[in-house]
């Protein structure tokens, strides 16, 4: 996919004077998945841009047409040649015109400002030209989103056009015991940025407290506010780079701007560098800190005594700086995913590896549980939908269990009738070329084999991810399912070994967990973390929390180690009367850990794991698996850790605790080894293949 970024005119994208555009632009392209195939296109007259891939357009300027006019026409030309699949700009909605009348690529404009301060976007007929021709508009906070949808009555009808996307800073690690007794303000020297309320308390805080320092970084040649004080240092305008290193030691952010900041990029690096941040309710600002301390009134004396406040309660500056810091996921990881997942919505494939180069229809029937509202949003059927789709596919999807749960009546009480006329309208709409059911049971037989009749050359198989070992749990229930549609499978796919099973399936494969780039984003090797050892259950997943009577014989296991090993520092949830967790609130946790146990539902049997295993692997943490799941037929000792016993278990995960060094590298080897084979994009080719019936250019790693 090649994409192309237009800056503003003149926007400086250079090392020493980037502003936020610039930065933003930088971080964001060097950690896509991408970057190989971006150019960024600017004006100015720095010669070291920040990346490799910058262009600069140097215009010969004409007396009677405007620079900016000219500029886009310039790019207009190197776009002609290049034919990029996505074009993206930041800042400039008058741009667009222009540029929508010479080009026929996908559309991204990202505002960084007050859409309705800005030329192309101040009207109401600006902005509904806008939603009318842009793919998709990103703005830098949900502030700013508010602006541009003033006096228009379609937001919501709208909403798939348009994201948030906040700015980023890189993760570092922080000693909060190097703080010092220093007050930062960074920016425009300023009244709108409030520097005129900072220097007027700061005197005051600076005569009370001499212990304490102010450091000021920014500079306002149109503007004179001078503050002089021996414990106040002015060290004007500084790079990025050098902003982040000095932040790692102040102690209080403020950010008391007068004005409406669009977002507040200060407030944002701030906090990643755990200080305490003292902000103005004006704009994006709120959303910048989830912990900042936000000033009732943008007045001298409120924020004096705010700045006070925290120099005579060390134990709340504490508070406040960790928070801060341990909330903080505004990484460049975490926001690049945001916007390559937007850019994987214009994907062209061009280099496709199916047989004859067909683009198959698929009609993909499993719980992708809409009705809990993103809650349980990672799962295993969504990874596989953007397996296929990343194959350059065209993917329809029914979740059978929303269907049932919405048509429930008292003439359909199962809300089974309405599930099989809409697999069967779809059908005569869609034409799938296959249908692939995960745990599926709602679906019928008898619909299935009427939709075999309609279309002969119809493939349909099945995936399935519950154990199906006779030592395993509800294993009779699970092979009666498995089995129950089985006579009309072209294919099943099971994430046990097949022939380590009682029962016999016929064309059935096995599939291991499939991760995905856009779910298993951390790279938990990259640091020390807060906990040894995460662990987690999923009780009462559709209840949302903990099942009164629900007993799993894991967790015993667990309780057995946790006696054994108390100097290692546990994470543990659905258990031991602590909620389970899911969605966000899984990556956020699993974030905080260095190591993970992958430990299934009953006897190990070979090649079988729960899901749990693409999480742990793929978000970087050392993961550790009984011996006798076989995975050393994937995996070797350099990748992940196999035990034998809970005592065998209990040494290594010390070993490694105290082995930092070793702990990182096996855990960074076991992620790169997962997400080389055992992606989305693989496994979904690998069950298209069997299915289909055709030979794949991919080398599957589980199968000959």
């Amino acid at each position: 996919m090649k994409i192309s970024i237009l800056l503003p005119y003149k926007e400086n994208f250079s090392g020493n004077y980037a502003g936020a555009v610039s930065l933003f632009v930088k971080d964001t392209t060097t950690f896509s998945l991408y970057k190989k195939d971006t150019l960024i296109f600017g004006s100015m007259e720095y010669k070291l841009p920040l990346l490799k891939n910058y262009i600069n357009l140097s215009l010969d300027k004409k007396i009677f047409q405007s620079s900016s006019k000219q500029y886009v026409n310039m790019f207009i030309e190197h776009e002609k040649k290049r034919d990029s699949d996505i074009i993206e700009i930041h800042n400039r909605p008058n741009y667009i015109k222009l540029l929508k009348k010479n080009l026929k690529s996908k559309f991204i404009l990202y505002f960084h400002n007050d859409p309705l301060t800005m030329n192309g976007s101040k009207s109401v007929k600006d902005r509904l030209y806008l939603l009318n021709n842009i793919d998709q508009i990103i703005f830098n906070s949900n502030w700013s989103k508010k602006r541009f949808f003033v006096n228009l009555a379609n937001e919501n009808l709208l909403s798939h056009k348009t994201s948030v996307c906040f700015q980023s800073a890189p993760s570092t690690k922080i000693n909060f015991k190097k703080k010092e007794k220093l007050i930062s303000f960074i920016g425009k020297l300023n009244s709108a940025k409030g520097y005129d309320l900072f220097g007027a308390a700061i005197l005051k805080i600076l005569d009370k407290y001499p212990d304490w320092k102010a450091i000021v970084i920014g500079d306002e040649p149109r503007e004179k506010i001078i503050f002089n004080h021996d414990n106040l240092l002015i060290k004007g305008f500084k790079n990025n780079v050098y902003i982040l290193n000095f932040l790692k030691k102040v102690s209080i952010s403020v950010i008391c701007s007068k004005w409406n900041e669009p977002f507040g990029r200060t407030s944002l690096e701030a906090a990643s560098r755990g200080s305490a941040v003292i902000i103005s309710n004006k704009g994006g600002l709120p959303e910048t800190a989830a912990d900042a301390i936000i000033l009732k009134n943008l007045t001298i004396n409120c924020l004096f005594n705010n700045i006070e406040k925290l120099i005579l309660n060390r134990n709340l500056l504490n508070k406040l700086q960790k928070k801060n810091y341990s909330n903080f996921k505004f990484n460049h990881d975490f926001i690049t995913k945001i916007i390559d997942d937007i850019r994987l919505q214009f994907t062209q494939v061009r280099n496709f590896n199916v047989h004859n180069k067909k683009i198959l229809k698929i009609l993909h029937i499993t719980n992708f549980n809409d009705r809990f509202n993103g809650r349980l949003h990672y799962n295993t059927g969504r990874r596989l939908n953007n397996g296929f789709i990343r194959s350059g596919h065209n993917v329809l999807t029914i979740s059978d269990r929303d269907v049932i749960s919405k048509n429930k009546n008292f003439i359909d009480p199962r809300g089974q009738k309405k599930l099989e006329k809409n697999i069967i309208d779809t059908f005569n709409n869609f034409k799938p070329d296959t249908i692939i059911l995960g745990h599926a049971d709602a679906v019928s037989l008898n619909t299935l084999d009427y939709l075999k009749n309609k279309k002969k050359d119809l493939k349909i198989s099945q995936w399935f991810l519950d154990p199906l070992g006779k030592h395993g749990p509800d294993h009779e229930k699970n092979q009666k399912r498995i089995l129950d549609k089985n006579q009309i499978m072209d294919a099943t796919f099971l994430t046990t070994d097949p022939n380590s099973l009682s029962i016999n399936i016929k064309n059935s494969y096995f599939i291991p967990n499939p991760c995905d780039h856009s779910f298993e984003i951390l790279k938990n090797y990259e640091s020390d973390k807060l906990f040894d050892v995460f662990f987690a259950m999923s009780h009462g997943v559709h209840r949302g929390g903990l099942k009164r009577g629900k007993y799993d014989d894991r967790e015993m296991y667990i309780n057995k180690l946790l006696k054994k090993n108390n100097n290692i520092k546990f994470d543990i949830y659905g258990m031991n009367n602590v909620q389970p967790i899911w969605g966000d609130d899984f990556i956020e946790k699993i974030s905080k850990s260095s190591m993970g146990i992958n430990l299934s539902r009953g006897k190990p049997i070979k090649y079988y794991s729960s899901d749990r295993i693409a999480q742990l692997l793929g978000n970087g943490l050392l993961t550790f698996i009984h011996e006798k799941t076989f995975f050393r037929d994937f995996f070797n000792d350099n990748q992940m850790i196999f035990y034998r016993s809970i005592e065998d278990l209990s040494y290594k995960l010390n070993k490694y605790k105290k082995d930092s060094k070793q702990r990182k590298i096996i855990a960074k080897n076991g992620k790169d080894i997962y997400f080389s084979h055992f992606n989305s994009t693989i496994v979904g080719d690998f069950i298209l293949s069997k299915t289909m019936d055709f030979k794949s250019k991919n080398k599957f790693l589980w199968s000959n």
